[in-house]
């Protein structure tokens, strides 16, 4: 006899109600016909009498069966000549699709975060508001104002923010492109996105860090890929481990994230750097860049991009606005040979016709503002104080039982528990207690990992929300 999978993400009321929808539609189960009673069928199924109700209600809902004092639960009986009529069943059409949902972790913190606003958030990988330029922001939209007809854009984005970004990236992070060579995008995602489905097929293999932020996107399984692990220490991935991956699995790409790394907060080695760029000119391999924390330096010059020492064009290069000024903006760039950009903007025509101008628009505008150098300099100095608040907490409330170190940019801290720890309970007792924060099995990592993001709780709250983590992890570990 058929009985529900316990160790199934669906519920078990729910496996039920689909099971006797089944065998209902086949003609097991006739119309006008009894079904087994609660109580009878929780017995033969082995699940409490209250999962059977949960599932008849559910079937009562759809109009499949009736219940009724003293006969019982029935598969409804239609009149002759009617024509039966119910609702699709959505739970199904929502567990069917051949796109991912995110991990349960994932989709656990954005419920708890949507539950709670008062939770304490170190999960959030997103500027705070009091530190993103708001006020920037809005007195450029104040001053400017929109006569033009606000009709579909150029499908590889707003010219202006594209010539403003050739002049960006020359500035800022020594790249040199022209417009025609970028892509506007909606974020680092979407550029992920764009390449895994485009210029990728199923069952290709593609090289990623380890740990990484792309083991947190289901995206990479969506599309069929298959993926290979690249360690990350204090120095970065090590370059000959790519051609190692080349020789056993034919990698076709490699996906890496070199300045500040989320989540291990680690920057390549400079050495490393020429060695990775030589290995892939010599495999044809190409090379996607995300750099979304490089201008977060909190002391000297940023480290350079990968692109910016391309001198063959190896690397795809994928920024954005997200960590630097506002993430509801959602503008991001790729900059890519042409003929790959034309792809690209080929297929994101296809999804949404391209973005709203307005939003580009206000980054072109705040990009040759006088507002963005001063900007960038009191975001580090925020970011930088936020960091040493949370060190100093940590140290204060867990002396002996985490272990971390430093960056030196970005929005993250990578720590490690030392005790043998459970993420599922302590994640669990930590939301209990008012705080919350990312484990590090959500980017590959083993058990006894975490990130904790600084950019997004209030600095008053962050040596409240430590403490509160604290008492969570010794309750868990006693």
């Amino acid at each position: 006899m058929w009985k529900p999978n316990r160790q199934s993400n669906q519920p078990l009321y729910q496996q039920i109600a689909d099971d006797l929808e089944r065998r209902i539609s086949y003609g097991e189960f006739p119309p006008g016909s009894v079904l087994p009673s609660e109580r009878k069928l929780a017995e033969q199924l082995e699940v409490n009498r209250s999962t059977v109700v949960l599932a008849y209600s559910e079937l009562r809902a759809l109009g499949i069966i009736d219940s009724r004092s003293g006969s019982g639960t029935r598969v409804t009986k239609y009149k002759w000549g009617a024509t039966p009529k119910h609702p699709p069943n959505w739970h199904r059409y929502a567990e069917g699709g051949s796109f991912l949902p995110n991990l349960p972790f994932m989709r656990r913190i954005r419920e708890a975060l949507g539950q709670n606003q008062s939770l304490i958030d170190f999960a959030s990988g997103e500027l705070a508001a009091d530190i993103s330029p708001v006020e920037e922001i809005n007195i450029l939209m104040n001053e400017n104002h929109y006569t033009e007809y606000l009709g579909y854009d150029n499908p590889q984005g707003f010219v202006p923010l594209r010539q403003e970004l050739v002049n960006y990236l020359s500035q800022y992070r020594d790249i040199h492109t022209t417009d025609s060579s970028i892509l506007i995008t909606s974020g680092s995602q979407q550029s992920l996105y764009l390449i895994t489905q485009c210029l990728l097929s199923p069952g290709d293999a593609v090289a990623i860090e380890d740990p990484s932020y792309c083991y947190s996107l289901p995206m990479f399984q969506t599309a069929g890929l298959r993926l290979f692990r690249l360690p990350v220490d204090h120095k970065g991935v090590r370059p000959e481990d790519i051609r190692t991956l080349y020789k056993k699995h034919r990698i076709k790409m490699v996906f890496i994230n070199p300045n500040f790394q989320n989540p291990t907060g680690a920057v390549l080695d400079n050495e490393r750097r020429i060695q990775l760029l030589d290995v892939a000119s010599e495999l044809g391999l190409p090379i996607v860049e995300d750099d979304p924390f490089s201008l977060t330096a909190y002391e000297g010059a940023p480290p350079p991009p990968l692109k910016s020492i391309d001198s063959i064009g190896s690397v795809l290069y994928i920024g954005s606005f997200s960590k630097i000024a506002a993430s509801g903006l959602r503008v991001g760039w790729m900059v890519a040979p042409h003929s790959v950009i034309e792809r690209l903007a080929d297929a994101r025509q296809q999804m949404d016709f391209g973005l709203s101008v307005i939003p580009q628009r206000v980054a072109a505008q705040f990009l040759k503002s006088p507002y963005f150098v001063p900007h960038m300099d009191r975001l580090r100095m925020h970011l930088l104080y936020k960091r040493d608040l949370l060190i100093k907490a940590l140290q204060k409330e867990l002396p002996d039982l985490i272990t971390f170190t430093i960056p030196q940019g970005g929005l993250h801290l990578w720590c490690k528990i030392i005790p043998k720890i459970n993420d599922s309970k302590l994640l669990e007792e930590a939301i209990r207690r008012g705080v919350i924060f990312v484990p590090g099995s959500v980017y590959g990592s083993d058990s006894g990992y975490m990130r904790f993001t600084y950019a997004r709780p209030k600095a008053e709250d962050i040596g409240s929300g430590i403490s509160k983590f604290a008492a969570a992890l010794r309750d868990v570990l006693s």
